[in-house]
């Protein structure tokens, strides 16, 4: 044996060397990890054919072996490091040689390209990658983030260390927006840098917190990370719980957990939102006592000019911004859990449910029968064995038949009863324009309340008018017929308001990419639409946003982008309220009214994102953005070409499954999930996330996806401790992104000390995260 090591652990050290040699050598990373796969193949195949590789494998022949089989061992659970004493027998590390594995790597190589970049099913969610850096790329463009920094300046500046603050709020608030954490450091670094220098700030936290909150767009959705991180461990934690429930006796993971074992983009959208915030907040909380701290180099700021708006007071301001919005949002909350609000769909089935089924699986061999008992508990199982033998009395598994006409007015009836009298639907719609209207108040007190008094009229009319006279059987033209009013009302109150709104500088800059934001997001996280087109509603809206700033700046016609703003959400409400199906046999009247009319919207919506375009165009601001799109996209997809060929050199010669034995000989898999973390914060200092995505986390992921931890939570986890790669020294990129646009007084020793802190805030922020496991499911699970 070379070195006195095992074959397989010298062929992972080739491989690691090789990779870190090849990143080190400067060339284009995604070039370099398929390079270094192919030369440390090339390596371990030299090496094997000389005989110096020798694999230590367990001699399956031997009677130690079959008496661990015989005793109901699972064979894939025995490995050398459960049963270092089992006999050994000495073999090539590629035991059909090099060539045979070559052949199959080949072929392997096709198939997964074909799964996972072609034509696979992540292939869709990938999609999302390319118009969410679109999306990016194209509010950077539009000058969002130095209005955003010149307005949160002026807000926050008088406060002590106001600046600092500013910068991370600014920071969270592009990273909702764009996500892309070279383009927010950059355009921080450009704007906000000079002038914190100007203003006497030290340079160390001047350079840190535009690092760190240049970061949050690795972990505020919607984060590219996590969109990658959702296309790969939603297959690995199906595969991890398969590999699990064999082990256990089982015959498959449906059987042993008792529901599908998925993971989505949307749910890790959910779970990442929180912890998200909670991180900025850390950010802000250490630069504001910092300043307290050490006021000289921190100083409060006094930038003036700019917001034309009345001054709002500390009495006013704690009223319409805060008391009376909660207090909103508080009532509705109340209304909900209490059933006066929900869904009013109505729709009752010809035909019967199917047989009931018990909520556990009972007719599985004695084995797995053991292991669900000690996952579920005892009263669990005995629960589903007295709900399968009352099925079986009651003839419950019969199939589903046709009701008759007093199954129908029976089921119809439970369906009415069970329907609140006010519908989500309309809450939605008036609750934003109640907010809208609130806001107004506080922003402009000195101006006619009258205006928004009606408006608010027409909401509370509109919510008595839904609770007396709408049913779930009322129709969507009668609907229309009673809404009208109170929405005319309500548009009225809503349109002064947004008049006053706009006096308002922060709200003025604020408020546009916020309804994006809202728009993107909410579809996601309210489970109304998956990321793809969520991403494409987000690429669409960026490019209209940042026409209508152009055309604003021209002086040129911009009522037309607003327009086609407005007939989207026409085309939205239509959907949502009529029936557009026209292939029906029976069409009502409205709805073929309403379908005209949304095929209108459509087109007109569609009209106003080709001529955005071609404002951009001509204004020489889509070429730039598509070709960095581009860029951005094609290095995402080439890594990830190489790595899955770095991947199968792993495979070939054993080094995957060496990693994941080793991994499941300790029986603690929390101990085995801190292990894991540790190596990638390690990691983080010489890799970036793209390569610790699709190299180290499909290694170790059948392992930590396959035990009993939340897979959200641990899918969060990663992605918080990938965020410190762009923060920890020497190759995190946001440093090197900083250093090329600091000034020359900032040197590079600023910027590493600068950072140092925020790494020990993520830190922290990992440990309360792991402590409080509930900062990460607690909005899945009250979304779901």
């Amino acid at each position: 044996m070379l070195f006195g090591l095992d074959g397989v652990e010298v062929g992972l050290i080739i491989v690691f060397l090789t990779l870190f040699a090849a990143i080190l050598t400067g060339f284009p990373v995604a070039f370099s990890i398929a390079g270094a796969g192919v030369i440390s193949f090339a390596i371990i195949a030299g090496l094997d054919s000389a005989g110096l590789l020798i694999h230590q494998a367990i001699d399956t022949s031997s009677d130690p072996y079959r008496a661990l089989v015989a005793e109901g061992v699972v064979r894939d659970s025995i490995s050398i490091f459960r049963y270092p004493d089992l006999p050994r027998i000495e073999e090539p590390v590629f035991p059909g040689g090099w060539q045979l594995a070559m052949e199959r790597n080949i072929s392997f190589i096709v198939n997964r390209m074909n799964e996972r970049v072609i034509a696979g099913q992540s292939i869709e969610t990938l999609l999302a990658v390319a118009m969410f850096v679109m999306m990016g790329i194209t509010l950077e463009r539009s000058r969002i983030a130095e209005d955003l920094l010149t307005t949160m300046a002026r807000v926050f500046g008088p406060l002590p260390g106001g600046l600092a603050v500013s910068i991370v709020m600014v920071g969270a608030f592009l990273a909702a927006s764009t996500g892309i954490v070279g383009a927010t450091v950059v355009t921080m670094g450009l704007l906000a840098l000079p002038t914190m220098l100007r203003n006497n700030y030290s340079p160390e936290l001047a350079t840190g917190v535009i690092a760190a909150s240049g970061t949050l767009g690795q972990i505020i959705p919607p984060s590219i990370v996590i969109v990658l991180l959702g296309t790969l461990v939603g297959d690995l934690y199906a595969a991890g719980q398969e590999t699990r429930a064999q082990l256990a006796g089982c015959t498959d993971a449906l059987t042993y957990l008792g529901e599908p074992a998925v993971l989505s983009v949307g749910t890790l959208f959910q779970a990442a939102l929180i912890p998200g915030i909670f991180i900025a907040m850390l950010y802000g909380v250490y630069a504001f006592g910092f300043a307290l701290v050490n006021p000289d180099k921190a100083p409060a700021v006094e930038l003036g000019g700019g917001n034309t708006s009345e001054a709002i007071g500390r009495r006013r301001g704690m009223t319409w911004f805060l008391a009376a919005p909660l207090g909103l949002l508080f009532a509705v909350g109340l209304a909900v859990s209490g059933g006066m609000i929900g869904s009013q769909s109505f729709s009752v089935s010809n035909f019967s449910d199917g047989g009931e089924v018990a909520s556990l699986r009972t007719n599985v061999s004695p084995q797995c029968q053991e292991a669900m008992i000690e996952l579920h508990g005892q009263d669990a199982w005995d629960r589903a064995v007295e709900e399968r033998a009352a099925i079986q009395a009651s003839g419950g598994g019969e199939e589903a038949h046709e009701r008759s006409e007093e199954e129908m007015a029976v089921a119809r009836a439970e369906a009415l009863e069970n329907t609140a009298p006010i519908g989500s639907g309309v809450t939605t719609i008036f609750v934003l324009l109640a907010l809208i209207l609130i806001i107004a108040r506080g922003v402009s007190a000195s101006a006619s309340a009258t205006p928004l008094i009606i408006g608010g009229v027409g909401v509370v009319l509109a919510f008595v008018l839904d609770a007396l006279f709408i049913s779930p059987l009322t129709g969507p033209g009668a609907k229309f017929m009673i809404l009208a009013i109170p929405a005319l009302l309500a548009l009225y109150g809503a349109r002064e308001a947004m008049g006053r709104l706009a006096q308002n500088e922060l709200l003025r800059v604020v408020f546009p990419p916020l309804v994006l934001i809202v728009a993107v997001l909410g579809s996601i996280l309210g489970g109304i639409t998956n990321p793809t087109p969520a991403a494409a509603l987000g690429a669409a809206g960026a490019i209209m946003l940042a026409a209508f700033r152009k055309l604003k700046e021209e002086d040129g016609k911009s009522k037309i982008v607003i327009y086609s703003s407005l007939a989207l959400v026409v085309m939205i409400l239509l959907g949502v309220n009529f029936d557009l199906r026209i292939t029906r046999e029976s069409v009502a009247f409205e709805d073929w009214v309403a379908y005209v009319l949304a095929q209108g919207a459509y087109h007109f919506a569609f009209l106003g994102l080709l001529y955005s375009c071609w404002v951009l165009f001509r204004g020489n601001v889509l070429s730039p953005v598509v070709r960095e799109t581009a860029k951005v996209t094609s290095m995402v997809f080439t890594i990830l070409i190489g790595s899955q060929l770095l991947n199968l050199v792993l495979i070939s010669f054993g080094g995957e499954h060496y990693i994941q034995q080793f991994l499941r000989a300790f029986d603690n898999e929390l101990v085995v999930f801190l292990i894991v973390m540790l190596i990638l914060f390690v990691l983080g200092f010489v890799l970036d996330f793209l390569e610790i995505i699709y190299i180290v986390i499909p290694i170790v992921g059948p392992v930590i996806y396959g035990g009993t931890l939340d897979p959200a939570w641990v899918t969060i986890m990663i992605a918080v401790n990938l965020q410190t790669s762009f923060l920890t020294p020497p190759f995190g990129f946001a440093l090197f992104y900083l250093r090329g646009v600091a000034p020359p007084s900032v040197t590079t020793g600023n910027i590493y000390r600068g950072v140092l802190p925020f790494v020990g805030i993520q830190v922290l922020a990992l440990g309360l995260l792991w402590l409080f496991p509930g900062i990460v499911t607690i909005l899945p699970d009250l979304l779901n």
